[in-house]
């Protein structure tokens, strides 16, 4: 297959101009952190040494800050320095435009124009397509991926990168960004938490959606990030693709299914995907999910945190479940 090139050069990245403006987007919504503060109170001495460091190629990734969050389950987050943080940004200016192109179409998940709405939106469309407008059966094909950060192999992604970069210094510097999380397992892994990870397990993805697209033909078919499904008429075309598919990201990606996330039933039966239980004509919240909702906003509320929830719950049907979020928060209704 031929491949579409990646034009820019590492200057264009370490440039001054794109440090400074990678600050500027970096920065927003993260002044009034401290360690935002301490590296701005320095900030062009700071940019500069960064700089200096990328040019002479000594520039060496720190250490990252390990935490725990539940939202909605476990999830282990590694958090960056400052300085490698600006980086991510700046590198990711000048990637993330570029790899953009060459996903498919219905990769929804850290993509501008994309995100779980639409993503929720095509789930729908498809269903009316593929039950003919709720006039035959629609079975769909349910997937997630077992560890799915933790489990990407740094030699494949690398060599991916190297199939669209030319530029030996670009791929020197991501394979120091790439090279710096360490789970135990040598050359395995990324952090859930780099704004440059978002992009590498888009484009370490996007080999199995072109597969998907182009040798299995799927014509219904959404993936955001880990967690993906397969619409058809046909329930053994969907048990045949679960073997296929089983197999390319064992053998390609070295990657594995969960094998307690993985369904097929009929879209009338109700299917849990990205947080919500889609059916034929509506779609619901997830139980633990409200149950989660309710819980936060009889501990928090505050009103921004009200309207974040009524917001999120305009797309399903969930009328029931407003009025009573609006009475746990004791506030009446505008």
């Amino acid at each position: 297959m031929i491949r579409i090139k990646f034009i820019h050069n590492y200057n264009n990245i370490i440039s001054l101009e794109n440090l400074l403006r990678a600050w500027e987007e970096f920065v927003i919504g993260k002044r009034r952190r401290r360690d935002v503060q301490e590296f701005a109170f320095n900030l062009m001495t700071n940019i500069f040494q960064l700089q200096g460091e990328l040019r002479t190629k000594t520039y060496q990734h720190s250490p990252y800050t390990p935490f725990n969050i539940s939202d909605p389950k476990p999830r282990n987050i590694h958090k960056a320095s400052v300085r490698d943080r600006l980086l991510h940004h700046a590198i990711y200016r000048h990637l993330y435009p570029f790899f953009d192109r060459t996903f498919i179409a219905d990769s929804y998940s850290c993509r501008l124009n994309k995100g779980t709405h639409k993503a929720m939106r095509k789930f729908r469309d498809f269903g009316y397509r593929v039950s003919r407008n709720r006039t035959r059966t629609a079975w769909v094909l349910k997937c997630d991926i077992k560890k799915f950060f933790a489990s990407i192999d740094q030699d494949i992604l690398l060599n991916l990168l190297g199939s669209y970069i030319a530029d030996e210094d670009i791929l020197w510097l991501l394979s120091r960004i790439i090279r710096s999380f360490d789970t135990g397992k040598p050359g395995i892994g990324l952090p859930l938490g780099n704004l440059t990870s978002q992009l590498f397990v888009n484009i370490y993805m996007n080999v199995f959606d072109q597969f998907v697209k182009h040798k299995i033909k799927a014509q219904y078919y959404i993936r955001y990030a880990d967690d993906f499904v397969f619409l058809s008429e046909d329930k053994s075309w969907l048990e045949e693709t679960l073997f296929r598919i089983g197999d390319f990201l064992g053998e390609r990606l070295h990657l594995s299914l969960h094998p307690d996330k993985i369904s097929i039933r009929t879209l009338a039966s109700g299917v849990d995907f990205l947080g919500w239980v889609h059916f034929s004509d509506h779609r619901i919240l997830r139980t633990t999910t409200k149950r989660r909702m309710l819980k936060n906003i009889v501990m928090n509320k505050k009103s921004e945190v009200l309207g974040s929830y009524l917001g999120l719950l305009k797309h399903g049907n969930t009328q029931k479940l407003q009025r009573k979020i609006i009475a746990s928060a004791e506030i009446e209704k505008f």
